[in-house]
């Protein structure tokens, strides 16, 4: 089978597309002949040589496909056929054409979402979902900040929480992504990151309120302002480290709002609860995408062997939801 490799740490012209065998489903897994995969910012982090795969996990980069399933290995008790539609939660591996993954990480796709779009949402709908609704207890009514508007983390994460009732702020690094963020996502409140200060715009457009959660994919850059913008009792949860993973913690601040800080990362989770957090989105996300209160959202499609383009792509932010890969 085709399927990409990371010469050494570097930009998009270090992807490599290469002739491998091809997997072999293990006890408990699937294997999927892939029709699409999702880009995510832990590919780039791992091209750059920033986030390694862990342990006995594919050195392919790769977090989520969409396909058709070709194969089980001994032990699958889920009821699956081959040939059905399906899409995949993984470790690594998704920049191939075939791909094997634990049973309890796939799901059939959606009604009404076609088989190639279907591979922009296990990722980010497993991500937001576990850590938005599992993790930080988001509530009808409360208001949740969530930074980076138009990526593909944010323009799900924006949908989901005003499904769910909440009141949604957002930042976005230019009046464009803005526009975006309110008119086509719904967003409540959004803030340009670049012309002010999110906490004070925040509160300003908040009747004085800050965030009772806040998704926060850059880390270190963002810590003392999302202090500052968190609601007494607010749950700060990071997923990424786009700005850095070191910061100065006024402890002082956080006490005084007694409010919490949860850092998590779904990659390298067991599989026993990657298997929990895919049943707890077939059974709250789906039926939203069905119904129509969440849109997948795509905004470009390359195929394989132009991995290095797709890259460049994503890297440059112009995008508005997902980047895929199209076997």
């Amino acid at each position: 089978m085709k399927a990409v490799y990371i010469s050494e740490p570097g930009g998009p012209e270090v992807l490599e597309v290469r002739e491998v065998q091809s997997p072999v489903a293990g006890p408990g897994e699937v294997l999927i002949d892939v029709v699409a995969a999702g880009l995510n910012r832990a590919d780039v982090q791992q091209r750059r040589g920033f986030y390694p795969p862990p342990p006995g996990a594919s050195e392919i980069p790769g977090l989520e496909v969409s396909g058709r399933i070709a194969g089980f290995g001994p032990g699958v008790t889920k009821a699956f056929s081959v040939g059905d539609k399906v899409v995949a939660l993984l470790a690594g591996g998704g920049y191939a054409q075939q791909v094997a993954v634990p049973a309890g990480q796939v799901l059939r796709i959606p009604d009404g979402v076609d088989l190639v779009t279907a591979a922009s949402l296990p990722e980010v709908a497993a991500t937001v979902y576990s850590n938005l609704i599992m993790t930080a207890q988001l509530q009808p009514g409360e208001t949740v900040l969530i930074h980076g508007a138009t990526g593909g983390i944010g323009t799900m994460a924006i949908q989901l929480a005003k499904a769910m009732g909440a009141r949604v702020a957002t930042t976005a690094g230019n009046a464009e992504k803005v526009g975006t963020a309110k008119a086509f996502l719904g967003a409540d409140i959004a803030i340009n990151y670049a012309e002010e200060s999110f906490p004070a715009s925040l509160r300003a457009q908040n009747g004085g309120k800050g965030a009772d959660v806040i998704l926060d994919v850059v880390g270190a850059k963002y810590l003392e302002q999302n202090i500052d913008a968190l609601a007494d009792y607010g749950r700060l949860v990071v997923i990424g480290l786009q700005g850095g993973a070191k910061a100065e913690l006024d402890l002082g601040q956080l006490l005084r709002k007694r409010a919490a800080i949860i850092a998590t990362a779904l990659r390298p989770r067991p599989v026993e609860e990657k298997t929990v957090i895919m049943n707890a989105v077939r059974d709250a996300v789906w039926p939203m995408l069905t119904d129509g209160r969440i849109r997948p959202l795509v905004a470009k499609t390359f195929p394989l062997d132009q991995v290095a383009a797709a890259h460049a792509y994503f890297d440059s932010g112009d995008h508005v939801g997902k980047v895929l890969l199209v076997m």
